[in-house]
């Protein structure tokens, strides 16, 4: 089995029971447990899985970054984005803004809009508007994830599929030209392509720490937005790149 097939392996396992051990995935492989090592190392910089002592756990079923710790992250070129962001939206838009907390960082410069209407399932993004009475709100209704402060899950889905937006403004946990968009979970990466799909224009909000650097979860092609923003700290270079794949990518 080469290393292809075995990383193959190892993730359909993974996906079986979210936590394996090297001795067990060595029996089942025909392999030595030196070089099943070797490949969850190789998997957990990619982003599919995090080491344990003696094996490895699923992305997905570590605990979350909670909204107030991603917020003070990169906190200066958040706040650049979000104030370029805000830039495409015009008086009378109705715009989709998902719970990122880069897309958060809009609300300070949208407060002075007339008549704007705002479709979120992020509790911050709502709660930024209520003594706004020129700024309609729609909140998508479904479960709560206290940690990340916003409403995912299939009643959410189909509250989104009911409405169409002129835009929508979303975070993104990992992209890549070789991977195109990646989630840390299925939940999110489901809530990104909803609001995508309904909506006539898509901006994704990612700063440059994110730019070639893939997540847990493949999930859609950088098709899926006509814009990409991020910040001053992307490499020439990389920009280059992007460019020339087609990608509009601005930084703020």
């Amino acid at each position: 089995m080469n290393s292809q097939l075995r990383r193959k392996f190892i993730l359909e396992k993974l996906a079986e029971t979210d936590e394996i051990n090297v001795r067990a995935l060595a029996q089942q492989a025909g392999t030595s447990g030196i070089t099943i090592r070797r490949d969850l190392a190789w998997l957990a910089t990619q982003g599919f899985l995090q080491r344990t002592h003696g094996g490895a756990v699923r992305a997905d079923t570590l605990p979350v970054a909670r909204f107030d710790q991603k917020q003070d992250r990169r906190a200066e070129q958040k706040a650049s984005i979000g104030q370029f962001a805000a830039s495409f939206v015009l008086d009378h838009d109705v715009i989709f803004m998902d719970c990122g907390s880069t897309v958060f960082a809009m609300c300070a410069h949208l407060r002075q809009r007339i008549s704007l209407k705002i479709i979120t399932n992020s509790l911050p993004v709502a709660l930024a508007f209520l003594d706004c009475p020129h700024i309609s709100l729609n909140l998508i209704g479904g479960e709560l994830d206290a940690a990340r402060q916003a409403v995912h899950g299939q009643m959410a889905l189909e509250h989104i599929a009911r409405y169409r937006a002129r835009k929508a403004f979303l975070g993104v946990d990992g992209l890549s030209l070789a991977s195109g968009l990646t989630a840390q979970s299925e939940k999110e990466a489901a809530m990104t392509q909803a609001m995508a799909g309904q909506s006539a224009e898509t901006f994704l909000l990612c700063d440059s720490s994110k730019l070639e650097r893939d997540s847990y979860l493949k999930f859609a092609p950088l098709a899926l937005a006509q814009h990409i923003l991020t910040d001053l700290q992307v490499p020439d270079e990389v920009l280059r790149r992007y460019v020339e794949a087609g990608v509009d990518l601005r930084r703020a």
